[in-house]
């Protein structure tokens, strides 16, 4: 059996942190989904960078949006979305059979909105209206600005990823958010079902430390983290007020690994996907990781609900020094910042490329 078809069978989904219009003309997608357990896909501003710069499946569309009058954001998000209205059909048996609880794709709102929560409030509910897909999550950063717009989107029925959570505290404060916007749907006679999900980063943490803590921590940092958000995660889903909203149809903000995929050239590649194997959770993986993974990767049992020996472990961390809380809110700000460089770099490559495709023949040259 396949250690992905492992994964699967121990409750956690796999979604691939990966989106390309060649992955899916070219059919890599749908065979991931067939072959090695993939239920779902997550993408961000560097992912489409990279995509866009790098290749040249976008050229003829960025052309032909160009010469029509668009440009930057809003060609950007027409482009995104026809690669993740796509990927999203094909993840939809899915999201059909588990009653929505998997089978979704993700696209963020601009990083440039980090914090302005209006802002952030009508871009995810113009981007959600404007996928036309039930199984499409707005990603919104779980910065102070982010929370409270969690909460407003909600609240007006999008589903939402709630993305740059570092910490156990930054999961409490979006789990919270969510039900919030969840407990004023259900006081308002709307419907409890609105799926979110809270995605925790890993392995930034142990690239912040490596050259800072013994041998003996490195890479290790990341995974206590994970135990230590995980039970908090379950005592969450036992508590009275959860089982309240559970109760009246609200499905559970599952939490999710990202940024799973290994750093350290001196770590296994898959460090990160044997670590937190974990029942109702998500791991979103890039797909060198994931191909690393089937090929050698291994699943030797499920995280304990009550965290291990996370605490003892973050214990020898901050006896080295380290401060988890101020590192949390550093990774969180630095995250923001990658993240807004990216779409900035994105932006330029659009404008770049729009006026140099408008100008070439359709098959190619100068006119």
């Amino acid at each position: 059996m396949k250690s992905t078809q492992q994964l699967h069978d121990l409750g956690q989904s796999l979604w691939l942190d990966n989106i390309t219009r060649g992955l899916l003309t070219s059919g890599t997608l749908e065979r991931y989904i067939r072959d090695l357990s993939i239920t779902g896909l997550t993408s961000n501003p560097t992912i489409f960078d990279q995509a866009i710069r790098n290749t040249d499946f976008y050229d003829a569309a960025i052309r032909q949006k160009a010469l029509a009058g668009k440009s930057g954001e809003a060609l950007f998000f027409e482009l995104a979305l026809e690669d993740l209205t796509q990927a999203a059909d094909l993840f939809r048996p899915v999201h059909n059979a588990t009653g929505g609880v998997d089978g979704w794709v993700s696209l963020e709102v601009s990083p440039l909105l980090a914090d302005d929560t209006e802002g952030t409030i009508q871009a995810a509910v113009q981007l959600h209206a404007q996928a036309q897909r039930p199984n499409l999550f707005i990603k919104i950063p779980g910065t102070d600005a982010g929370i409270a717009a969690i909460e407003e989107t909600i609240f007006a029925g999008v589903p939402v990823n709630v993305t740059l959570l570092f910490s156990r505290e930054h999961y409490i404060a979006a789990a919270e958010a969510y039900m919030r916007g969840i407990e004023r749907r259900i006081a308002a006679g709307l419907d409890a079902e609105v799926a979110s999900v809270a995605s925790v980063f890993v392995s930034r943490w142990d690239v912040a430390i490596k050259d800072k803590v013994p041998d003996a921590l490195r890479n290790r940092l990341g995974i206590a983290i994970g135990m230590r958000t995980y039970k908090a995660y379950r005592d969450l889903l036992a508590a009275p007020r959860w089982q309240k909203l559970a109760g009246a149809g609200a499905l559970p903000q599952r939490l999710l690994w990202a940024s799973t995929g290994s750093k350290d050239p001196a770590a296994p590649d898959t460090l990160y996907l044997g670590a937190l194997a974990a029942p109702d959770t998500i791991n979103t993986i890039p797909e060198k990781t994931l191909l690393a993974f089937v090929e050698h990767g291994e699943v030797k049992g499920a995280l304990p609900p009550d965290g291990g020996d996370a605490e003892a472990l973050l214990a020898e961390f901050a006896r080295a020094g380290v401060d988890n809380a101020a590192l949390a809110a550093i990774l969180q700000r630095e995250g923001a910042q990658s993240f807004a460089k990216s779409w900035n770099d994105l932006m330029d490559c659009i404008t770049s490329k729009s006026a140099a495709l408008a100008q070439a023949r359709p098959g190619g040259g100068k006119p």
